[in-house]
């Protein structure tokens, strides 16, 4: 699972995606073993980066289960059965703080990449 929250993390920062962080909420959610969160710049580029996402999935041949919130783009989830994405315009992300949900959730370790884009 580490490689596959890696490689969305990667995609997600490929294309722009910023405050990328990645949850293990296993034994803490009944829905998902991760968490995967990104800021949008705009409701289009939410969009963008969850196409990026179902696009790669379908390459690799992992499964995807849906996607909610994808017309309005304020925050986009995408249910990758044992990794859920959430990506979110900047705005949405700080009111509803969906993070602040898993305080006790250990930090998965994202690739260097990843990170150095941050800076």
């Amino acid at each position: 699972m580490e490689d596959k929250i890696g490689q969305i993390a990667t995609w997600l920062a490929d294309k722009k995606g910023t405050a990328i962080r990645a949850l293990d909420v296993r034994g803490i959610s009944p829905l998902t073993e991760a968490m995967v969160f990104v800021t949008a710049r705009s409701a289009r580029h939410a969009q963008a980066l969850a196409d990026e996402i179902m696009q790669r999935l379908g390459e690799k041949k992992w499964e995807f289960f849906g996607v909610e919130g994808l017309q309005a783009g304020q925050w986009v989830l995408v249910d990758c059965n044992d990794v859920i994405v959430h990506i979110f315009q900047d705005e949405t992300r700080s009111l509803y703080n969906v993070e602040g949900l898993y305080s006790k959730a250990a930090d998965f370790e994202l690739p260097e990449a990843v990170l150095a884009g941050e800076k």
